[in-house]
């Protein structure tokens, strides 16, 4: 089945897609005790707002990702970030990234990244916690499919990041 991706901000059934997953999405960061991500009640912060914030927030995309007909994960591409020591700024990031379970290991996350890659052309970087097993290794697999190895990566700070360029087109890639 195909994979695309879609403006979240475009459709209510989107929105509130997502906001029927999110619990799975920070409940699959819980366990990584980074402390990146507390309830959200204790920071003042209630889900719906938090979401709410996405969706008014004009520096970020929210994308739904979709396989067949049926939405299959979420993400959401910032614009620019805070960059290691000496790598060039970053025009884009993908601040969220999410792909419930029923469609893991089934390509879907892959494709939706090559999908988001292509559509925001530029500079990247790309962020993982470093005791995120699978998020590293999902990201350092499909960043390196997409660029042909052609990509920097800087872990400090317990966080592993992936620089590159997106948006070739693919007979040149």
């Amino acid at each position: 089945m195909p994979v695309s991706v879609r403006d979240a901000r475009r459709s209510s059934a989107d929105r509130d897609w997502i906001a029927s997953v999110y619990r799975d999405y920070l409940d699959d960061l819980a366990p990584l005790n980074t402390g990146m991500f507390p309830a959200l009640g204790e920071i003042g912060h209630s889900e719906p707002d938090q979401l709410s914030r996405w969706f008014q927030d004009a520096s970020v995309w929210p994308l739904t990702i979709v396989r067949g007909n049926e939405p299959a994960g979420f993400a959401m591409v910032a614009r620019g970030a805070p960059t290691a020591p000496g790598v060039k700024p970053a025009d884009y990031r993908m601040a969220e990234f999410f792909v419930a379970r029923p469609f893991r290991r089934l390509g879907v996350g892959r494709f939706a990244v090559e999908l988001i890659l292509n559509r925001f052309a530029g500079r990247w970087e790309i962020l993982e916690y470093q005791r995120n097993a699978g998020a590293v290794s999902f990201w350092r697999r499909v960043v390196a499919a997409y660029t042909k190895g052609q990509y920097q990566e800087r872990v400090s700070n317990g966080e592993v990041r992936q620089f590159f360029e997106s948006g070739l087109p693919v007979a040149s890639r």
